[in-house]
C-alpha cells in the first residue's frame, strides 16, 4: 500500500465510519467521525462527532506533559501530524508532541457505535523520559450530562448522557483520573532510551453505560495487526493507485475513492445488496423514528445518475456497482416500472427511474466480462425501457417521453422547472420534452441492442431499434442552428419559444385577453403572496369571452405549487385564442403575474446528446465549438456550470440573489463526466482533459482550503457549496483513466486507448498490474514480470501471458 504524508496545507478528508464491506452499519443509529487537525475549542488533534445530531458535540484528544510543559494544539507540536494511511474506517498519522517523542496514532471504527485509537509513542533520544499522556473526551450534550470521571468494574472511565445515548471511554494501560480543565484518563509512562509503549483507548455509545463500557473494553482487546491487514488488503484489491505528475491530484483521486467506498451502507430486510448514501458526516446517521423512514434526501436512497457516477468513482470495485444495479431490478414491478429512488428504509420515490440502468449494465459487462450477468438482467432491462415509452410517460404519444417530476431528472434545481425557488420560472415538467430524457433513452436502446447482440437475443427488442432511430430524430429536432445547442421544446406544440408576460392581477377578478396565439401557448400562473395565511386559489382560462369552450382550463388550488413568498401553476393545455382569465381565491394583495412558458433557457442538461452519440460529427464539433467550448456561456475556470448565467423568473439578466447565483452557476460533477463521456466519444481527448483538470482545481482547492469535498462547486471562483464529502462532488479515478486511455478489464487485461493527453507521465496500478503512459508510447506490467510495450495510439487489449490482442472488448 502507498504511504502518503499529508498535512495541514495538503488535500485532506478525514472522515470516519463503519465499512460496510467489513461490518453492517447501523442504518438508523451510525455514528460518524471526523479527525480535527486544531480546529475547536481547544485547539486539539481531536476526533469529533454530533452523533447524528443527538449532542452539540463529542470530542476525544490526546495532551501530553513533559518537564513542565504540556501540549494538545498540533500546531505547537514539535513534528505536526502527517496523514500515513487512510481508508473508510482506519486512518494513521504520526507526529511529534516533543523532540524525538514520535507518535503514530491509528484511528479505527469496526462498528457503527465503537470507535477505538491505538497509539505508539517511542522515545528516540538516548535518555530515559517520562511522559504523562491525557486522553480528554469533551462531551457537550444536548440534553444529559457532559463527560465525568466514573469506574466501572473498578476501571477507571469517563461517562456521559446525551439523548438516548451513554457514551463511554476507555483506556488500557491502567489509567487514572487526569488533572486539568477537561475530563480525561491519565497515564504516566516512563520511556527508556528507544524504548516504546503502545496503549489504545476506545470509545462505545450504546443506551446505557454498562454496555457502552462492555463494548469499547472489547473494542481496545481486538487484535490490530490482524485487523490493520485485513482492512489494508480489501482496500489494495478495491482502489487503483494513480500517480501523475501533481501530488495534489493523487490525494484528490485517492481520497475520492475512499470517500465514496464509505458511503456503503446495507440493511437486508430492504434491498438485496449494499446500496449508498450520497453524504456520510457527523451530523447524519440518526433517525428518530428507528427505520429511516424520516431522513432527508442524502439518505433517503439511491438514483440511476448517482449509481452511474458511483461506477466511475470507483474504477476497482465494479461488484458494488453491480450490487446497486440489483438493487433496482429486485423491487421492480410486473409492468416493468423501476422505482427512482429506492432507500435502505423501505422508501420510494414512486416515480419511473431515470433510464440509465441498460446504459449502466452494458459498461458493466465491459469491465466484469460475466454473460450470466447480463442474461439476468436482459428481460427486466427491457421490461424497464418499454416503459418509459407508455402513455404515462409519454403524454402525447409521439415516442418522445416526458420527465414526471425535476427530481428524476438528475437536476432537481433546474430554473426552468424547480417550483420551489421564487426566483425560477417553475414551469411544469411534464408538459415539456427534453433532450436529455430523449438522449438517455437513446442510449438506453443503443445498450440493450448491444446486450441482445452479445446474447443472440435481438429478436425479443420488438420495435426498439425503430424506437431508438425515432428518438434520434426527435433529438436531433431540438437542434438550433441559431444557438448552436439543443433545445427544450413544448409538449403539444414542438417549438422552443421564448416566455412573456401577458397580464397582471392583484387580488381576485377577471382580465379580458382578447389575444390570439399562432403557434399556440402554454401559461405559466405565478402567484406572490405574503402574509401567514395560505390563499386556495382557483384560474380558469376561457378561449371566449361569452361563452364556454371545450378549450377552457381551470387551474384548482391544488394544481400549484408552493414555493418560498408564493405558488405556481402551469397550464395543461395550450391556447390559441385567450378571451377571459377568471382568477378566483386570492387575498387583494396577492399578485399574480400571467407569462407564456420560456423554453430558451440553457443548461447542462443540453449536452446530454453529445454523451448519447446522438449528433453527427459535424454538429456534435459545432455544439462543442459554440456552446461548450464558449468562454461567455459553459466555458468557466472550474467547470460547466449548470446554467451559463444568472437568470432569473423574469428571464432577463440581473443581479441575482445570492441563492440564484449559486444555483446557476454551480458545477455539478455528474452532468460534467457525461459532457466529458460525451467529448470522449467524438475524439476530443485534449478537450476533455482540459475539463476534468478544471473540475480537479475545484475540488482540490476545496480539500486543502476546508480539508473536504463539496456537492458542488462555483464556476467562477470554485467555493465548495451544499452538503461536505457528498458523492455528487468528488472527483471520478475511472473518469480520469477514460480521459488517460486505460481501462481495466477481467482477467488482468487493460484496455489502452489514445495518447496520454496530460502534461505529464501518469503510472496507474491495480491488484498488482502497472500501466506506465507517457507522451508517445504505453507500458503495462504484470506480478510475474511481463512486460508489454505499446506505441500504437490505435485501442488495443494487453492480456497476460498472451500477444496484444488489437481488438475493442
Amino acid at each position: 500500500m502507498r504511504d502518503w504524508s499529508l498535512g495541514p496545507g495538503d488535500p485532506l478528508s478525514l472522515t470516519l465510519a463503519a465499512d460496510a464491506r467489513l461490518c453492517t452499519p447501523d442504518y438508523t443509529d451510525d455514528h460518524i467521525w471526523e479527525l480535527q487537525l486544531g480546529e475547536g475549542e481547544p485547539a486539539a488533534l481531536a476526533l469529533h462527532t454530533t452523533y447524528g445530531l443527538r449532542a452539540r458535540s463529542m470530542r476525544i484528544f490526546p495532551r501530553f506533559s513533559e518537564n513542565g510543559q504540556t501540549v494538545t494544539d498540533p500546531a505547537t507540536f514539535a513534528r505536526p501530524p502527517r496523514l500515513r494511511r487512510f481508508y473508510p474506517n482506519f486512518l494513521v498519522l504520526d507526529f511529534s508532541p516533543f523532540p524525538a517523542l514520535d507518535v503514530t496514532a491509528e484511528y479505527w471504527v469496526p462498528d457503527s457505535h465503537t470507535v477505538t485509537c491505538r497509539l505508539t509513542i517511542v522515545n528516540h533520544t538516548p535518555r530515559p523520559r517520562e511522559v504523562r499522556l491525557d486522553v480528554c473526551g469533551l462531551l457537550v450534550p444536548l440534553e444529559g450530562h457532559s463527560l465525568t470521571p466514573n469506574k466501572i468494574q473498578s476501571v477507571h472511565i469517563l461517562s456521559g448522557n446525551t439523548a438516548n445515548l451513554a457514551p463511554v471511554l476507555f483506556l488500557t494501560g491502567g489509567p487514572s483520573h487526569g488533572p486539568g480543565p477537561y475530563p480525561s484518563l491519565s497515564l504516566d509512562l516512563s520511556l527508556d532510551p528507544a524504548g516504546r509503549r503502545q496503549l489504545t483507548w476506545s470509545q462505545a455509545a450504546l443506551a446505557d453505560p454498562e454496555t457502552s463500557f462492555e463494548a469499547a473494553r472489547h473494542a481496545a482487546a481486538q487484535p490490530w495487526d490482524a485487523a490493520r491487514a485485513r482492512i489494508e488488503l480489501l482496500n489494495a484489491g478495491q482502489t487503483v493507485d494513480i500517480r501523475t505528475g501533481d501530488p495534489d491530484w493523487d490525494a484528490a483521486l485517492a481520497l475520492s475513492q475512499k470517500v465514496a467506498l464509505g458511503l456503503f451502507l446495507h440493511k437486508d430486510d430492504a434491498l438485496p445488496r449494499p446500496s449508498f448514501v450520497l453524504a456520510r458526516r457527523v451530523d447524519h446517521g440518526y433517525s428518530p423514528q428507528g427505520d429511516g423512514s424520516d431522513y432527508p434526501r442524502l439518505w433517503g436512497g439511491q438514483s440511476p445518475l448517482e449509481a452511474y457516477y458511483l461506477f466511475d468513482l470507483l474504477p476497482g470495485a465494479p461488484h458494488l456497482i453491480e450490487g446497486v444495479l440489483h438493487n433496482f431490478l429486485a423491487i421492480q414491478q410486473a409492468d416493468g416500472f423501476v422505482d427512482g429512488c429506492p432507500g435502505l428504509g423501505g422508501q420510494r420515490s414512486r416515480f419511473l427511474a431515470a433510464p440509465l440502468l441498460a446504459t449502466l449494465a452494458w459498461r458493466l459487462y465491459r469491465r466484469i466480462g460475466d454473460e450470466t450477468f447480463l442474461h439476468q438482467l436482459f428481460s427486466p432491462l427491457l421490461s424497464f425501457c418499454r416503459a418509459w415509452f407508455d402513455r404515462a410517460h409519454d403524454r402525447d404519444d409521439d415516442g418522445f417521453p416526458e420527465w414526471d417530476h425535476p427530481l428524476q431528472s438528475g437536476y432537481e434545481d433546474n430554473p426552468l422547472f424547480a417550483p420551489w425557488h421564487a426566483w425560477s420560472q417553475g414551469m411544469d415538467i411534464r408538459t415539456v420534452e427534453t433532450p436529455s430524457l430523449a438522449a438517455f433513452l437513446y442510449r438506453e436502446c443503443q445498450s440493450l441492442i448491444a446486450i441482445a447482440g452479445r446474447l443472440g437475443q435481438t429478436e425479443a427488442l420488438g420495435d426498439l431499434p425503430a424506437r431508438a432511430r425515432a428518438l434520434r430524430e426527435a433529438i436531433e429536432a431540438c437542434w438550433s442552428a441559431r444557438s448552436g445547442c439543443y433545445r427544450y421544446r413544448d409538449r403539444e406544440t414542438h417549438i422552443c419559444s421564448r416566455g412573456k408576460v401577458l397580464a397582471r392581477q392583484r387580488g381576485p377578478g377577471m382580465l379580458r385577453m382578447k389575444q390570439t396565439f399562432d403557434p399556440p401557448v402554454r401559461l405559466v400562473m405565478q402567484i406572490a403572496t405574503r402574509g401567514k395565511t395560505i390563499p386556495r386559489p382557483e384560474v380558469t382560462i376561457c378561449e371566449y369571452v361569452t361563452r364556454k369552450s371545450g378549450g377552457d382550463e381551470t387551474l384548482s388550488s391544488q394544481e400549484f405549487q408552493w414555493r418560498d413568498g408564493g405558488a405556481v401553476a402551469t397550464t395543461q393545455k395550450v391556447f390559441s385564442r385567450i378571451g377571459k382569465i377568471v382568477v378566483r381565491g386570492l387575498k387583494k394583495s396577492d399578485r399574480l403575474i400571467i407569462r407564456t412558458a420560456d423554453y430558451t433557457a440553457e443548461d447542462h442538461t443540453l449536452f446530454a446528446p453529445l454523451w448519447a452519440g446522438a449528433p453527427e460529427l459535424q454538429r456534435a464539433q459545432t455544439l462543442i465549438g459554440r456552446s461548450l467550448l464558449d468562454g461567455s456561456r459553459f466555458d468557466r475556470p472550474f467547470g460547466v456550470p449548470a446554467c451559463p448565467s444568472r437568470v432569473g423568473a423574469k428571464g432577463r439578466k440581473r443581479k441575482a440573489k445570492p441563492d440564484a447565483e449559486d444555483i446557476c452557476l454551480s458545477v455539478h460533477m455528474t452532468w460534467n463526466a457525461l459532457i466529458i463521456e460525451g467529448l470522449l466519444r467524438y475524439g476530443f481527448r485534449k478537450e476533455a482533459a482540459r475539463l476534468f483538470a478544471h473540475l480537479m482545481t475545484a475540488a482540490v482547492q476545496n480539500l486543502k482550503r476546508n480539508r473536504s469535498f463539496y456537492q458542488w462547486y462555483h464556476a467562477e471562483v470554485g467555493q465548495g457549496l451544499g452538503e461536505r464529502d457528498a458523492l455528487q462532488g468528488l472527483v471520478a479515478a475511472g473518469l480520469f483513466l477514460r480521459i488517460l486511455g486505460v481501462e481495466f478489464l477481467s482477467g488482468g487485461r487493460v484496455r489502452l486507448e489514445g495518447r496520454n493527453p496530460f502534461p505529464w507521465p501518469v503510472t496507474v496500478q491495480y491488484r498488482g498490474i502497472v500501466v506506465a503512459r507517457y507522451a508517445g508510447y504505453s507500458e503495462v506490467m504484470y506480478p510475474n514480470g511481463q512486460k508489454a510495450r505499446v506505441d500504437d495510439p490505435a485501442h488495443c487489449v494487453v492480456a497476460p501471458n498472451s500477444a496484444m490482442s488489437k481488438r475493442t472488448v
